[in-house]
């Protein structure tokens, strides 16, 4: 594997790297997976496309009304006044009707079906009138209007969708439209999940004095399963040298990339970053952010998934709060890279007007808990409240993150302020 070379890039500085260089670090350093399977179309839902959809029929596959109305003839309508024409029958989605539309005549015709021979045109059937046999007209129609002409969605050999798209329902739609059965998909990104803490307990054992219980590790397997990973749990590993070599050198046999929370701050027990340095290598450890400022990133050597180089490391905090945060900021971002997305999504962010004051110290992007609500017709925010590292409750609350940059220092009621949109995503 080749050496990660960081003292070239330009503002490179591992203690304090602002959040969007470190971000774009960490995608310049991916490539997509390797290797790719053919599912059937249901099952085909949240992964990434690996060949373009080519279709094999044009879309529409006939020239068809776009409304409910009457096929006509533009020719025969008068440019002022109405026009009378004679009531020929009805065509129906699914039945062809069988004849043409000649001069003076009007035929009955609904949503979707086929536009028969010799019409050009459909008036919508609230502005015409019927009497007797007879179909009124009033003036002001266009020619080609309510049609939707054969393949001009998409000609037959044209790509539908194409290789890098994310597969939604929409997508899902527009593969069984076109008839097509199974789509060839990358394979899933395989992630290593373990937490790192001696005081950390597993639910459904009795927490000894000072312990508490591993809430990371379920949050992250919440976020990487909705994400569309492959999750590997390794539960929790003790804070030992010995442990913690053993857990990544299994982790990077297996993985595409490995995901750890604890471990990454500068206190005694910290392992993480020494490991990294013994196995790998680390690209960066702290970021100019709150929350989460320790945040590693780096390569394991050894062993990896795609039986090449070994897995990318994304050494999370421990505090709940931050693990989600740069979960939100740079590891989701880096598996969608990794899975093949192209183009890798902006993280969805609009301006709100913030309606309390906030505190903040320059230097650093700040990401706090937010709750949006409209106010005389314009997006405002408020924050969730306590915006402590440890409180998980102000995550639940929140759909989105206040992004306060560096060279802010407070928020005052009323000043506008960039909001991540949450929603969908936690």
């Amino acid at each position: 594997m080749s050496s990660l070379n960081f003292s070239c890039l330009d503002d490179y500085d591992p203690n304090a790297l602002p959040v969007d260089r470190a971000r774009r670090i960490v995608l310049d350093m991916l490539a997509p997976v390797a290797g790719h399977e053919r599912v059937f179309v249901r099952q085909a839902l949240g992964r990434v496309l690996a060949e373009d959809v080519i279709s094999p029929i044009q879309v529409p596959s006939h020239d068809n009304s776009a409304m409910d109305g009457w096929a006509v003839r533009h020719a025969d309508l008068a440019a002022d006044g109405e026009t009378r024409l004679k009531n020929i029958g009805t065509a129906f989605a699914g039945r062809a009707f069988d004849g043409k539309v000649s001069r003076g005549e009007a035929l009955r015709i609904m949503t979707g079906a086929v536009l028969p021979a010799g019409a050009d045109c459909v008036v919508i059937q609230e502005v015409a009138r019927v009497e007797g046999d007879e179909v009124i007209v009033p003036p002001g129609q266009r020619a080609e209007q309510n049609l939707r002409r054969a393949g001009e969605d998409l000609r037959a050999g044209e790509a539908a969708i194409h290789a890098g798209t994310l597969l939604r329902p929409a997508e899902i739609g527009i593969v069984a439209s076109l008839g097509v059965a199974e789509v060839s998909v990358r394979r899933r990104v395989r992630v290593a999940l373990f937490s790192t803490g001696d005081e950390l307990c597993s639910i459904g054992t009795p927490l000894f004095p000072g312990a508490v219980y591993d809430s990371n590790r379920y949050t992250l397997w919440g976020m990487l399963t909705r994400l569309g990973c492959e999750v590997i749990d390794m539960g929790v590993v003790k804070d030992r040298p010995d442990a913690l070599e053993n857990a990544f050198k299994e982790a990077s046999a297996c993985a595409d990339a490995i995901v750890t929370s604890g471990g990454v701050s500068v206190g005694e027990a910290d392992f993480i970053k020494q490991m990294m340095a013994k196995l790998g290598e680390v690209a960066f450890w702290k970021t100019a952010m709150k929350r989460g400022r320790p945040m590693a990133f780096g390569r394991m050597h050894a062993g990896g998934a795609d039986g090449m180089g070994g897995a990318w490391l994304f050494g999370l905090p421990g505090n709940p709060v931050a693990v989600m945060v740069t979960f939100y900021q740079f590891v989701r971002p880096a598996l969608l890279k990794l899975m093949g997305v192209d183009p890798v999504p902006e993280f969805p962010a609009f301006p709100a007007r913030c309606v309390e004051a906030m505190k903040k110290g320059r230097g650093r992007t700040e990401f706090q808990r937010g709750i949006l609500f409209q106010q005389d017709g314009a997006w405002c925010v408020r924050p969730t409240g306590a915006q402590g590292s440890g409180v998980l409750s102000s995550m639940a609350k929140a759909d989105c993150l206040i992004v306060l940059e560096p060279e802010r220092d407070k928020v005052s009621p009323g000043d506008t302020v960039m909001v991540q949109l949450m929603t969908g995503l936690a």
